[in-house]
């Protein structure tokens, strides 16, 4: 009697297409989505300008929202091509795709030059300025990438210019020009997440130098030292900012300075997340995973454009009712 063919059997083409789905899951996965959280920080001069009920406005912001967030996923993936060694010995990072071998360095760049052209495709088709600061981004990017993150200090400094990249970004695709203050109070908060990562990493890395060479000159007293610089810097200039002439002109009022509570319960939560090993030192991870904080920055949102928009939103509560 001749023996069926198992039905456990699979046939050429599932294998194909589960290897054609395991490839874009990696792909997906070494972009970091979960990061694109960062990119907000484009969508801020949206917010402060006035402009969020602006159509057209809005789609250009979304527009460089959409740019930055490729951007940034094309520099993940270089650093995660150049740091694969180091990143397998992170008890995290090693289950990268590409530390974890499930994702090759060659299908890796491959990834990372479309999402590079997605991107000056899109900044681009916003103007000169965007695609000269989206550039200038993903060069600076690839500097740290190469070299410059093994260089103590500098190597915060670098991503915290980034984010200051992407403010200037997101005002220039809406052809505004951001405020001193705004552009001031991005860079501070992004030196206070890179340092306090930093430390972070010291505490939790049984290898944090083997991981990072940068951490090599940095000492835990020292980058308490910075955080809280930092968080006191952070804190006054965004309360000036609020109180600020030209920012109780733009929006007829000195309210936003209780918007500083938000910040400051934001800042200190993130600061108690850290203290905890498992919780890591990723802000993009933790303002999707931790419900407060996500919380904090969702009503903080809230409570500015109430007030930036209020004119707006009476007349249109008026008309609801």
């Amino acid at each position: 009697m001749k023996t069926s063919r198992s039905s456990n059997a699979v046939s050429p083409q599932s294998r194909t297409a589960d290897g054609r789905d395991s490839i874009l899951r990696h792909l997906f996965t070494v972009s970091r989505p979960h990061q694109w959280s960062k990119n907000l920080f484009v969508l801020a001069p949206l917010l402060f300008s006035r402009n969020l009920g602006d159509p057209g406005a809005l789609a250009n912001a979304c527009i460089a929202f959409a740019c930055f967030c490729l951007a940034s996923s094309a520099i993940y993936v270089v650093n995660d091509i150049q740091d694969a060694n180091a990143d397998r010995l992170h008890p995290l990072k090693r289950l990268r795709p590409i530390a974890a071998g499930g994702l090759s360095p060659a299908m890796a760049w491959m990834w990372a030059v479309l999402l590079t052209a997605g991107s000056l495709a899109l900044a681009q088709s916003l103007g000169v300025q965007v695609l000269a600061l989206c550039g200038t981004y993903l060069i600076l990017m690839l500097g740290y990438c190469f070299h410059l993150k093994r260089v103590v200090i500098l190597d915060a400094i670098l991503i915290a210019g980034g984010f200051v990249i992407r403010v200037a970004g997101g005002a220039a695709a809406i052809a505004v020009a951001p405020s001193h203050w705004l552009i001031i109070c991005a860079f501070l908060l992004a030196l206070y997440l890179a340092f306090a990562k930093r430390r972070q990493e010291m505490l939790t890395l049984s290898d944090a130098v083997g991981h990072r060479s940068a951490l090599s000159a940095y000492t835990l007293p020292f980058l308490e030292q910075v955080n809280t610089i930092l968080l006191a810097a952070l804190l006054l200039s965004y309360a000036l900012y609020t109180v600020a002439p030209e920012t109780i002109a733009r929006c007829g009022t000195d309210l936003l300075v209780y918007g500083t509570l938000f910040v400051l319960y934001g800042l200190l939560r993130y600061l108690h997340l850290i203290q905890t090993a498992g919780n890591g030192g990723d802000p993009g991870k933790l303002l999707v995973s931790d419900k407060p904080l996500a919380a904090t920055v969702a009503g903080w949102t809230v409570y500015n454009a109430a007030i930036i928009y209020r004119a707006e939103v009476m007349r249109f509560l008026e008309r609801l009712f």
